[in-house]
């Protein structure tokens, strides 16, 4: 599961006349002082914990409690996945829109949760504690690993709080962000589809939209509306020009520290893989989506979110295929690096730095294909594989130690699986059907016809009647099973004959042996080199100059000036 976490920072989708300063900053360490010069605004420790702990994560973006009484606000795109968990034949939330008459009448998510960021704490030393001199790459990533399952372990048991280490700098720095969770949330309004996603294709992301993309949800704790001490409310009145203008919210990576050969990686192989894979899946659904009024409601959602993802892609492509910004990208990396090899001393810690990565990229496409597919799942793009891969793998890593376990099945992910795995939200057999097919499809053209494992999987049918076979035969789409083979273990999953059980066992020791492989040989190599590079822009520009966005919560801050719409200021 995606991870993203929140952020504060400026609000510029419009173009602007005048003064705008970037910069992504968590809430620990916002550049106060510099604020203040620049834009006349003191924020206060009152401040930044007010709007720290009114922003809320979703699953999929960012919101705010807007009302004492538990209101949060968000985007209809960020609900609509939601929405679409909560619709029903005779009830399409999501196209035709919901409003509570009352509290009685409000609606409970399927199974969202929220989180309020309550507290931040810097814990690289402990992190990076049980590294040694001389550890290999691998074993430094499996002791920082351990480190991290500790610290979450403890921190969740001492405070009650949902505990998550977040990592900075792709690998600079750790910090400890502890949330508090509500699983009560229950929907309060909801416009129309067509009003909130006006002018939304095929200019979303890129020209100002005019539309009523919101959604207000409404936070339970205990059976009743939680009273919600820090929020944001409304103003009727707006901002004035020259204002300070602030958002908060949860993002996901800004990849700042990439390096060239690590661009040109995604450029040329990571990036048209995606492009590639998740054409074929959602046209695939497309044609499902066809068969009917039903049909298109089933999988509306999933398409959505696939021809964002598409649309993100193609973009990320062009401007890495754009000759000006890699030239600028290499000017960077070059000038970082000059500064770096001028100093002994810093040459000696920091400089191979950039080469280490380079060696890591060139290392993985010889088995990349096999490991997307299989370890990453993309060869079976469906729910129930999902929940498969889920129910199977937490039945061995929780046997393991917590410190020696995947990240992703520590004990502190306990609650947050079985309640993934609870999940009351409906499970369309069409939808996933139509998408295994295509990612089977995909996977035995990338991956190859002859491969054992694809022979195995596919068990002498083509991807077409071996998707229809392996939804027909499943009973992982309702949750009950679910959660008596969580409950069941090893010894439940043995004896299960459901089909996608059995290829998630078929698979697991050569996806477990590709995903150690690129554990140590790419992502340990580059934790410790990006590391170093986070520790010379540091070295050599200063931390303050250089504001980092990977998983972690941001303030950028600015100027409101109005922006030009037929020749008048607005």
């Amino acid at each position: 599961m995606r991870r993203g976490l929140a952020v504060l920072a400026l609000l510029v989708t419009m173009p602007l006349v005048g003064h705008a300063n970037e910069g992504f900053w968590p809430f620990n360490r916002i550049p106060r002082a510099a604020i203040k010069r620049d834009l006349g605004v003191d924020l206060s420790d009152g401040w930044i914990t007010r709007v720290q702990q009114a922003s809320v994560r979703f699953p999929n973006g960012s919101g705010s409690f807007v009302s004492p009484d538990g209101l949060v606000l968000t985007n209809h795109h960020v609900s609509l996945d939601l929405l679409h968990k909560m619709n029903t034949a005779q009830r399409d939330l999501a196209s035709k829109g919901f409003l509570a008459a009352d509290r009685s009448q409000e609606l409970k998510a399927a199974d969202l949760e929220l989180m309020s960021l309550q507290k931040i704490e810097d814990v690289t030393a402990t992190v990076n504690a049980p590294v040694k001199p001389g550890m290999s790459s691998a074993e430094t990533l499996a002791a920082r690993r351990a480190a991290i399952a500790q610290i979450e372990k403890d921190s969740q048991e001492k405070t009650g709080l949902e505990a998550e280490v977040v990592t900075l700098y792709q690998g600079g720095q750790y910090h400890l962000y502890l949330y508090k969770k509500f699983t009560d949330v229950r929907l309060v309004f909801a416009p129309e589809f067509d009003a909130a996603f006006y002018g939304g294709d095929p200019d979303n992301f890129t020209f100002p939209r005019y539309c009523l993309d919101m959604t207000i949800w409404r936070v339970y704790d205990n059976g009743k509306p939680f009273q919600s001490a820090n929020f944001l409310p409304f103003s009727m009145t707006g901002v004035k020009e020259g204002d300070a203008v602030f958002t908060s919210g949860h993002p996901g990576a800004t990849q700042r520290l990439n390096t060239v050969a690590h661009l040109e990686f995604l450029r040329d192989a990571a990036l048209p893989l995606s492009l590639d894979a998740f054409t074929a899946i959602r046209n695939s659904l497309n044609i499902y989506m066809q068969q009917g009024t039903e049909q298109k409601r089933q999988g509306n959602d999933d398409f959505f979110g696939i021809e964002n993802s598409l649309k993100s892609w193609k973009g990320q492509i062009a401007g890495l295929k754009d000759t000006a910004t890699m030239n600028k990208k290499r000017g960077d990396e070059d000038a970082l690096r000059g500064r770096v090899n001028a100093n002994a001393d810093l040459k000696a810690k920091f400089g191979d730095a950039w080469d280490k990565v380079a060696g890591a990229r060139k290392s993985l496409p010889p088995y990349n294909m096999e490991r997307v597919f299989f370890e990453s799942g993309l060869g079976f793009y469906t729910s129930y594989f999902n929940y498969a891969r889920t129910l199977v793998r937490w039945a061995d890593e929780s046997g393991k130690p917590n410190g020696q376990r995947l990240p992703e099945y520590a004990e502190a992910r306990k609650a947050a699986i079985e309640r993934q795995l609870g999940s009351e939200a409906p499970v369309f057999p069409g939808v996933e059907q139509a998408k295994l097919e295509a990612s089977l499809e995909v996977m035995v053209r990338m991956v190859s016809a002859d491969n054992p494992l694809v022979k195995q999987v596919l068990a002498g049918k083509t991807p077409k009647a071996r998707a229809a076979e392996l939804v027909a035969g499943t009973k992982l789409g309702d949750p009950a099973t679910r959660k008596s083979l969580f409950a069941g273990g090893n010894a439940a999953l043995s004896a299960s004959k459901d089909p996608f059980i059995e290829v998630a066992h078929a698979i697991d020791a050569r996806a477990r042996e590709l995903r150690t492989k690129y554990d140590n040989e790419v992502l340990g190599v580059e934790r410790d080199a990006y590391a170093r590079i986070a520790q010379a822009v540091f070295a050599t520009q200063g931390d303050a100059a250089y504001p980092d966005g990977t998983f972690t919560l941001r303030l950028s801050y600015g100027q409101v000036k109005g922006y030009q719409e037929n020749g008048k200021t607005v």
